[in-house]
């Protein structure tokens, strides 16, 4: 998929107006919260646990030292394929997103968010990885083993950092400032003029009410 695939065919996400989406979120999640963050020393990795509803968070996946991997289509793809197989497969509902060079902001649901969350990471690193390792990109791959965690055993690389900060959208006003803070990033960033210019977000969606139930 090029950047022209990407610009007429751009995933479908799962878009719900505002008060369509706190209607049903607020019937579904009663008393639902996010537990804090635990960390029991340096070398374990943090984890947050939530209960099983369908209440959406704004989250962020960040690479590790903050490298800039996302600055081409395939890296760019990579992203995007692994967010539509989640939102086809009903793991992930999707309400906005941006992708910029280093790290990605959502707002998502899931009955178990934790868990998609990491199958997210582990997949598109993996693949990411594997792309490196293809077109033998040495200076990637050294950065990428260089950040990896001492108790990270299961790969000699590490592309995201830990966690995803998970924050409880808990009102209309709080997802409209928060899918503006999304759509915005790369016009303060002076990527685009406009935030439906780049590709990599939801920004059209909405503004084509492109929006699914």
């Amino acid at each position: 998929m090029d950047v022209g695939d990407v610009r007429e065919n751009k995933m479908d996400v799962s878009l719900c107006l505002c008060g369509f989406l706190f209607a049903r979120s607020h019937a579904l999640r009663g008393n639902a919260t996010s537990d804090a963050l635990r960390q029991d020393d340096e070398n374990m990795r943090s984890r947050y646990k939530y209960f099983h509803d369908t209440s959406p968070y704004f989250v962020t996946c960040t690479v590790v030292n903050w490298i800039a991997i996302f600055t081409s289509p395939v890296m760019f793809d990579i992203i995007v394929e692994s967010l539509r197989f989640l939102r086809k497969s009903g793991s992930l509902k999707i309400f906005s997103y941006v992708i910029l060079e280093n790290h990605l902001h959502m707002i998502v649901s899931s009955e178990d968010l934790s868990n998609n969350m990491m199958r997210f990471k582990s997949y598109t690193a993996r693949r990411i990885i594997d792309f490196a390792e293809s077109k033998n990109n040495a200076w990637l791959l050294t950065q990428l083993k260089e950040e990896k965690k001492r108790f990270k055993n299961d790969s000699a690389y590490q592309v995201w950092q830990e966690g995803f900060h998970p924050q409880l959208i808990h009102s209309e006003e709080m997802l409209r400032q928060k899918i503006e803070y999304i759509h915005y990033n790369p016009v303060r960033r002076g990527y685009v003029d406009d935030p439906s210019n780049w590709v990599y977000s939801s920004a059209r969606n909405y503004l084509k009410d492109d929006s699914l139930a």
